[in-house]
């Protein structure tokens, strides 16, 4: 049985309806992927105000590895709300943030002794991860790759790659933050190849400490283990060894950044365990909490110990009811198949994508890793100039005809794939099905413009 119902033209009268309000009472710097109104969501699939139900490729922008509304977590979530909502962890604490910092120091990369932070988004959790590595290395740089996408607060910014839309008409920003090209085989900024290059990109981090900022005054090197809003780079799998052992040789901490890579889209609970690292401070937000706010800050006790009493906190973070979701959250992932199919599905995905990128030369690149996986659309496969405009066509065709998916990149000319991994395989390849369409359609026009040429 088809997921997919589409009952009037997209958008329907009453997501046009709200279009209009929101036009007048929600400033314009809040953008929207669709103009569909969501009006109820389980699983894998949403359905909006008029009744139109779609298949969900864009998962919150990865909030929702494990579904919808799943019944675990909806259960913890109302088992807490008759007891409290909310006390401030830091004037009456609660067993529940106890609960998961253990779990989370359990889980999470390494056998060292650990601790947690909690806080309310991935931007928060990448603010305190700096502050902490401040305050332990007593030094105050930190350095960021290209196409990196750490938040948009003012330091996250900083260490945000992108100039538009997130960084435009914002400046100035938090000083001694540099940046190095990352491990983008695809766009690779020194023309080499994988492996004849040796990882030239990794080990030029020692240029960098002698050309651009001195190792000394380097408190972190802040990554994400595969580029989240950068376009799902995913780079080979000995690069961030050779990274971690040059920070640690410098007495660099290693800071990853999983906010959009962990709590299972890799196919792993967490991307670095993939790579094979064991970072000393680990960020992590979104699938977290099961759909709730909450992100961490896990790290080496000592290292977050390095903040006084009273240097961290913020009044909602660890919030009662988010503890309780990512509590749930985490049983999932213990309990149930849910790593499997992250790697089942991006299986799935990679099959029919080799296949486009074999009949359209649109398809410049397929890449990922587990159930993070994307296609990078280009002008030509020879040229590699992005096809931004196309891209946005085929987003909009795709969610005209019932599939939510997302644009990501430094060009916005990706299409990512953040299936909720509870996503059947039915709904998968429906959810293929209208993508290939879309591309179907973008390449038959762009040919026929060119005969007419």
């Amino acid at each position: 049985m088809s997921t997919i119902r589409i009952k009037t033209p997209i958008p329907g009268p009453n997501s046009r309806a709200l279009s209009a309000r929101r036009a007048q009472a929600v400033p314009r710097g809040l953008s929207h992927a669709t103009p569909i109104y969501v009006a109820k969501a389980e699983d894998a699939w949403l359905e909006d105000v008029d009744g139109n139900r779609y298949i969900d490729f864009a998962g919150g922008i990865g909030c929702l590895n494990v579904g919808h509304r799943q019944p675990p977590v909806i259960a913890a979530i109302q088992e807490q709300l008759d007891k409290y909502l909310h006390t401030c962890v830091q004037v009456t604490p609660y067993e529940g943030y106890i609960c998961l910092a253990e779990r989370l120091n359990e889980v999470t990369p390494g056998k060292f002794p650990k601790k947690t932070l909690f806080v309310n988004s991935g931007a928060e959790a990448v603010e305190n991860a700096v502050k902490i590595a401040r305050a332990y290395t007593k030094r105050p740089a930190i350095i960021a790759f290209e196409d990196a996408f750490h938040g948009r607060t003012m330091m996250t910014l900083a260490l945000t790659s992108k100039t538009h839309p997130y960084k435009a008409g914002f400046a100035p920003f938090p000083s001694d933050v540099y940046r190095v090209p990352f491990a983008y085989c695809y766009r690779c900024s020194y023309n080499l190849k994988y492996p004849e290059c040796d990882l030239y990109c990794a080990r030029h981090l020692e240029d960098t400490f002698k050309r651009v900022v001195a190792n000394e005054e380097v408190a972190a090197v802040i990554a994400e283990p595969v580029l989240g809003e950068g376009g799902f780079v995913a780079p080979p799998p000995d690069y961030f060894k050779v990274l971690v052992d040059l920070c640690h040789k410098h007495g660099i901490l290693f800071i990853a950044d999983e906010v959009q890579s962990g709590f299972g889209r890799t196919g792993a609970l967490f991307a670095s365990q993939r790579y094979g690292i064991e970072p000393d401070i680990l960020v992590t937000a979104k699938s977290l909490g099961g759909g709730l706010p909450l992100a961490a800050v896990t790290g080496h006790a000592e290292i977050m110990d390095a903040p006084s009493a009273g240097g961290l906190g913020g009044t909602f973070a660890g919030n009662p009811l988010s503890c309780a979701a990512a509590l749930a959250v985490l049983d999932l992932f213990e309990n149930t198949n849910l790593l499997v199919r992250a790697n089942e599905l991006g299986d799935r995905f990679q099959r029919r994508a080799r296949e486009w990128q074999r009949r359209w030369p649109i398809i410049g690149d397929v890449r990922g890793l587990g159930g993070m996986q994307a296609i990078e659309l280009v002008k030509s496969q020879e040229t590699k100039i992005p096809a931004g405009d196309e891209t946005k066509e085929i987003a909009q065709y795709c969610y005209e005809h019932g599939l939510i998916t997302i644009t990501a990149g430094s060009y916005s000319n990706v299409i990512r794939i953040l299936v909720p991994l509870v996503a059947t395989n039915e709904q998968m390849d429906e959810g293929l099905d209208v993508l290939e369409a879309a591309l179907a359609l973008v390449c038959d026009k762009k040919s026929a413009v060119a005969q007419l040429v």
